[in-house]
């Protein structure tokens, strides 16, 4: 299997968030397999790909400890490596995940549809997250959105606050745990030309902290189409990563028909051949 490793949310090389990516022939390996190796790996996500038909894909995600349904910066990755070698032009690709059928615009920036977003609940335990995370309680509701994996959103109340969000991760993860979400999506509007400051933190799946998260991006898109904050036709641009010195720029679009989209840039990192 040949391996890549590529910054995705990124056109400079070490930014953004870095994803294992391999290119498979014919068969997919064991999942087993897969797991090991993407714990080898080390990588929040790495993305295992199989080509179906001309620009038909399967692609499979799994963190360090487990399968994922969906992972945006690692889709990105992907269809933004295979665009760079010439295995996909520019233009449309179906993408067969476990959290559906999905589009992706392929191209030097890549865009990928997310699955249907929905609302999944409001988070009751308001104070016990706040005092997990170590920030005062907001402002506007804190929602567990899902465009293909459930995330809370958590609004702060100043950059100052996001920047020094200190989590307790193992109280985090068992929070995460019962409320059956990947993790907390923290955020604050900017008025510097993006739509929003974000950090993004998934102790349950051996993720501390996340430089660029594409799925958590679009399900606070419709957070904020939700609450008023932006309309339909509406783009999007959320800078993330600075606290861990890798700073990522996610895009996100909504259609009219509400059905949001996520993208950017990637750079190949690192290339090899695993042998196994």
């Amino acid at each position: 299997m040949q391996y890549y490793i590529v910054d995705a949310f990124t056109d400079k090389l070490f930014g953004g968030n870095p994803a294992g990516v391999l290119l498979l022939y014919n068969d997919s390996p064991a999942d087993s397999l897969m797991q090991q190796v993407a714990a080898e790996l080390r990588y929040s996500e790495t993305a295992f790909v199989r080509r179906d038909g001309a620009d038909e894909f399967t692609v499979r995600y799994f963190t360090p400890r487990s399968e994922v349904d969906l992972c945006g910066h690692a889709t990105i990755a992907t269809f933004g490596l295979m665009w760079q070698l010439g295995k996909v032009g520019d233009g449309l690709c179906l993408n067969h995940t476990l959290a559906g059928d999905l589009e992706v615009m392929a191209g030097e920036r890549v865009m990928m549809q997310m699955a249907t977003p929905r609302m999944v609940g409001e988070v009751k335990e308001t104070e016990r997250l706040c005092r997990i995370m170590q920030c005062a309680e907001p402002r506007l509701p804190i929602e567990i959105i899902s465009t293909g994996l459930p995330d809370i959103m958590l609004p702060v109340q100043s950059e100052e606050e996001l920047e020094t969000l200190n989590p307790d991760m193992a109280a985090l993860a068992e929070l995460s745990r019962e409320l059956e979400v990947v993790g907390v999506h923290a955020f604050v509007q900017a008025g510097d030309g993006y739509t929003a400051h974000v950090r993004n933190f998934a102790p349950l799946y051996g993720v501390d902290e996340e430089s660029a998260t594409g799925t958590a991006n679009a399900a606070l898109t419709h957070y904020l189409q939700r609450q008023g904050l932006i309309q339909q036709g509406s783009e999007c641009s959320f800078l993330q990563g600075e606290k861990m010195g890798r700073p990522s720029v996610v895009e996100t679009m909504v259609r009219t028909d509400g059905t949001i989209y996520v993208g950017g840039k990637c750079r190949i990192v690192a290339k090899g051949e695993l042998l196994v």
